[in-house]
């Protein structure tokens, strides 16, 4: 799944009697343009919600790019064992909750102290929970708040600093299909991916000129543990046609490796079997 290095756009010239396409003509090989994607080897990236899906996707496709990663999730022993796939020497990990302003404080910490910069952050971590907005306790709907905004406000906080001495960086949300158009059962849900999305678009616009760009990944279903028990029941049939954490993963890195010329701000994807 790793992208070419570089691809040859054909350039075609508008001329006249020309091809037997009215008006145009095909540029000769040698005025052809290299398109060339850069190279993530030594980034060091940041990822919440890294232990499983889409997270740990993306953690493991990185590494396989040469990139180093600074993970972060609840669940220290998922962490631990994911640190010892990847290799000490590649990814290092800061258990905890990434909506508590300190922990993000503390994996920003960790990112400068093991690898000496932040190249990037990937905001991932998230709760999903189906129904009704009367379904769940106050504590289950304010976690799934704090966790999908909180926790992204709170470390792109924590590693811009950095990037902004720079004059360089990425901050890649990922949110969901949901923050545009959110369904009957899954208000409190999409409201939080709303406040992604308009918070991607406000970053956007600050730190464009400070050379870093803001991207929004927006999957729609995917089959992950994602809202297992809150309405969504494991080996349901229906999961087998949703997209795949490896999807969502070849989408942040392509937009990592995008030139830094240009910049990638909404990307959604669906699986062919999904209606939009």
């Amino acid at each position: 799944m790793t992208p070419t290095p570089c691809f040859s756009l054909a350039i075609a010239r508008r001329e006249a009697s020309s091809s037997p396409v009215a008006g145009l003509r095909e540029v000769p090989d040698n005025r052809r343009m290299t398109y060339t994607l850069r190279d993530l080897k030594d980034q060091v990236i940041v990822i919440t919600g890294a232990t499983a899906g889409m997270g740990a996707a993306t953690a493991k496709e990185l590494v396989e790019q040469g990139a180093k990663v600074v993970l972060n999730a609840r669940n220290e022993e998922r962490l631990q064992g994911i640190v010892a796939e990847l290799g000490d020497a590649n990814a290092v990990y800061v258990a905890g909750d990434c909506s508590d302003p300190d922990v993000s404080r503390a994996i920003a910490k960790a990112a400068l102290d093991k690898f000496g910069t932040i190249d990037a952050v990937v905001p991932n971590a998230g709760i999903g929970m189906y129904g009704s907005i009367l379904d769940y306790s106050d504590d289950e709907v304010n976690r799934m708040m704090r966790t999908n905004y909180e926790g992204t406000v709170h470390i792109i906080r924590a590693c811009l600093p950095t990037m902004i001495a720079k004059k360089a960086g990425d901050i890649v949300i990922v949110s969901s299909v949901a923050g545009f158009r959110g369904g009957g059962d899954e208000s409190i849900y999409a409201g939080t991916k709303h406040a992604q999305v308009g918070l991607a678009g406000g970053l956007d616009r600050e730190l464009r000129e400070k050379g870093i760009r803001v991207a929004l990944v927006c999957p729609a279903g995917t089959e992950t543990e994602f809202a297992i028990g809150a309405g969504r029941t494991a080996g349901t049939p229906v999961l087998a046609s949703f997209l795949r954490s490896e999807d969502i993963a070849f989408q942040i890195t392509t937009i990592l490796k995008q030139p830094r010329s240009v910049r990638t701000h909404i990307w959604t994807l669906w699986s062919i079997n999904q209606q939009s």
